[in-house]
């Protein structure tokens, strides 16, 4: 495929791309440690990223979308390798801190020809499979548009845009329950019209690493299966 082949071909396609930082332990999760040992809180690390990745290809079946991570550190290449599954590309970073990353990643594959982007957090793995061809499929629609999914704590699990709008990133409380609000400000001065999708929730505390534990063995609704996980927390069951 010719250069201008893949621009036409990604013109049609929207980029789901896992904002990831290498799952390496001390780094990852720590504020699950304790209860869960250092070693521990590395291994769902790594089984959320892949649960995300394989669940983003489960909606590539239905919907034009190309998976990705757009990971950190640089140099961590070799360890996504080894834990992605097939069909899923890497995104170098460019620089550090979340604003700039996902300012970097929203560029970058626009950049690529796509025409549409999807950044999520690993955070979520039991998101329903139909959110990402929901987003997809609002992008898909003729006129600029943010798409935002909001997240129980605040901020969003997913962020999908046509254009790199830098002023969604900017001036942004990171890490805070203000996120998705302060981004929605953003988008309003700038007149972009915006859409909202389900609300789900990460896990990064004890209270809601429990709430997927429950998910999980409930096994209802349309909450992905995330197999991976369900995986580790057995291991983890059957420690105690």
């Amino acid at each position: 495929m010719t250069t201008d082949e893949r621009a036409s071909f990604r013109a049609a396609r929207c980029a789901i791309a896992i904002m990831a930082k290498a799952p390496r332990r001390g780094e990852v999760k720590t504020r699950l440690v304790p209860p869960l040992s250092p070693e521990e809180a590395t291994a769902l690390s790594g089984a959320f990223i892949r649960d995300v990745a394989e669940n983003i290809l489960a909606a590539a079946r239905t919907a034009p979308i190309d998976g990705w991570v757009a990971y950190s550190p640089a140099g961590s290449e070799a360890e996504f390798t080894a834990l992605l599954p097939a069909g899923i590309a890497l995104l170098r970073p460019r620089r550090s801190g979340l604003g700039a990353s996902l300012r970097d990643a929203a560029e970058d594959l626009l950049a690529a020809g796509y025409g549409a982007v999807c950044l999520v957090n690993s955070d979520s793995p039991t998101l329903p499979t139909v959110v990402f061809v929901e987003a997809s499929q609002a992008l898909a629609r003729p006129g600029d548009r943010l798409v935002l999914g909001p997240a129980a704590d605040g901020g969003y699990y997913l962020i999908g845009l046509k254009r790199p709008h830098r002023r969604l990133f900017e001036d942004i409380d990171w890490s805070t329950a203000r996120v998705l609000r302060q981004t929605m400000e953003r988008a309003a001065e700038i007149g972009l019209a915006t859409e909202t999708l389900r609300g789900w929730y990460d896990v990064d505390d004890w209270t809601s690493l429990q709430h997927l534990a429950r998910d999980l063995a409930a096994a209802e609704g349309d909450a992905y299966a995330a197999r991976n996980t369900a995986a580790v927390l057995r291991r983890f069951a059957g420690r105690s």
